[in-house]
């Protein structure tokens, strides 16, 4: 357990962004791997042992809420399961600092019981929402993700991500005239 007290607050501090950067670095495994992708790769990037951390997840929370501040979101949402840990966490400590942000989550098709829904949570028709993953390569289920919010009746204001491999999200999404912004690039973590 952590008790580091100083982490206690869900006020931003200039080295959150730092102290998440470190634990990224972390993260990074060197081994060859199939990414999600179907791209092969010298390492991978375990983002869910920092999100699913109490402390990960308080700093993914704080540094994406900072980042927020210059935009007018009402939601923030992924494609399950790399983005559920962050819309949770940001969707919890928003709601703290008086920024109410809704969260959501996209699964790749729609289920086939119940509400037989590809969206879930609170109904983001005519919303503005961020799209959000944990680790992006080529970009397909940010775009992904994306669709399946303006189906649903969402403006998507963002996407973003906290590291972007480099590897043609950008393009991906400039093509469609989406705002792109990583929180790092993998050359800031290798």
């Amino acid at each position: 357990m952590n008790t580091d007290k100083t982490l206690a607050s869900q006020e931003y501090r200039e080295d959150d962004r730092e102290k998440l950067k470190g634990l990224l670095k972390e993260a990074i495994v060197f081994k060859e791997t199939t990414l999600a992708s179907g791209k092969k790769s010298h390492y991978y990037l375990d983002a869910r042992l920092i999100t699913l951390s109490s402390v990960g997840a308080l700093l993914v929370s704080r540094v994406l809420l900072n980042m927020l501040q210059d935009y007018d979101v009402d939601a923030i949402g992924g494609m399950t399961m790399g983005a559920d840990p962050i819309v949770s966490a940001v969707a919890v400590l928003g709601c703290l600092e008086d920024m109410s942000i809704d969260a959501f989550i996209v699964r790749k098709q729609a289920k086939e019981h119940g509400r037989q829904k590809q969206v879930e949570g609170p109904s983001i028709k005519g919303k503005k929402v961020v799209i959000v993953d944990d680790v992006v390569t080529s970009g397909g289920s940010l775009l992904q993700t994306v669709d399946a919010a303006q189906s649903a009746g969402a403006e998507v204001v963002l996407t973003t991500c906290l590291v972007d491999r480099q590897e043609g999200a950008r393009d991906l999404l400039d093509k469609r005239d989406l705002k792109f912004e990583p929180v790092f690039t993998v050359k800031e973590l290798l």
